[in-house]
């Protein structure tokens, strides 16, 4: 009877399962094995890939030597897609800490409001997502511009005598990427703070702790888990960027997202793109698991 029930109970479990499973199959992991044959073999002569099939390992080689490509010329730069990867995870960090270190704030603020103004604030978070990304990206865009409100404003109040120069820079990329990814940050960090029961933060100032090692020592670890998460779902999707860096940086700062997408469009080295495209997943995700097992390591010594 007992093993009657576990078999009806696993049959139940899989049927649940089930659907999830043929998504993830369908929709992630045969694209992706797509995506790893491509990656193996030869560029066609007018691009996409060479049919029947010739197999290589010289587009993971090109990324880390770029001299190996067979369009490098004579002063080619070995490290050139190396340095664009790590121009990349650059921008990703400033941007991710800019997410991080306003949308904390923001989700206290938001976590301490009554219901019926919580529910209003978290609408207004999550109304950019109404709209599309490419749109929202263009309407920044005119606003930072020479003629933008930001420039129209300051020259009409007289505090500079010509535009700015805000657009087309790493300045408009990260103003960009952060006005973008945003509510990534402040989601899973009000979700944290919200469970967060503020007793302690009495019991720690009836103990003599100010209100700052308060904050450093009771409420921040206990939120930690939210803003790991906000790290991750910020950090993660800002290293492959491209719509924005090529809007914002008019095509002048190059990510990873963005020779990436040129791979595939302008130049169709398609195998060459596969590659790129399978080696920042493996180091993104590397690193990610890195941190994760630091942050662990550190709650097992706590």
């Amino acid at each position: 009877m007992l093993n009657f029930f576990r078999r009806r109970r696993g049959a139940q479990l899989t049927g649940l399962l089930g659907p999830g499973v043929l998504w993830m199959l369908l929709f992630f992991n045969i694209p992706l094995l797509i995506v790893f044959f491509i990656s193996l073999v030869e560029r066609g002569r007018a691009g996409g890939i060479r049919l029947p099939p010739v197999f290589t390992l010289e587009n993971y080689l090109t990324f880390f030597n770029a001299c190996q490509s067979e369009f490098a010329g004579p002063e080619c730069n070995p490290f050139l897609y190396i340095g664009i990867f790590g121009n990349s995870v650059r921008i990703g960090v400033i941007v991710t800490l800019i997410c991080v270190l306003v949308g904390y704030p923001l989700a206290y603020f938001i976590a301490q409001r009554n219901p019926r103004w919580r529910d209003t604030l978290l609408l207004l978070v999550m109304i950019p997502f109404w709209t599309n990304f490419l749109v929202r990206t263009y309407a920044l865009k005119q606003v930072l511009g020479a003629e933008g409100i930001i420039n129209s404003i300051l020259l009409g109040l007289g505090l500079i005598q010509t535009p700015l120069d805000l657009l087309f820079n790493e300045f408009a990329v990260v103003i960009g990427l952060v006005y973008g990814y945003l509510p990534f940050a402040i989601l899973p960090m009000y979700t944290s703070i919200e469970k967060f029961d503020y007793t302690l933060m009495e019991a720690a100032a009836d103990l003599g702790a100010n209100i700052r090692r308060a904050f450093w020592y009771v409420m921040l670890p206990m939120t930690a888990p939210g803003v790991v998460a906000a790290f991750v779902l910020t950090f993660v999707p800002v290293v492959g960027a491209f719509i924005t860096p090529d809007i914002m940086g008019g095509g002048k700062i190059e990510m990873i997202g963005t020779l990436i997408n040129r791979q595939f469009g302008q130049s169709r080295n398609w195998p060459f793109g596969a590659a790129i495209s399978l080696v920042l997943m493996t180091l993104v995700l590397m690193g990610v698991i890195a941190y994760f097992r630091s942050g662990a390591e550190e709650r097992r010594a706590i």
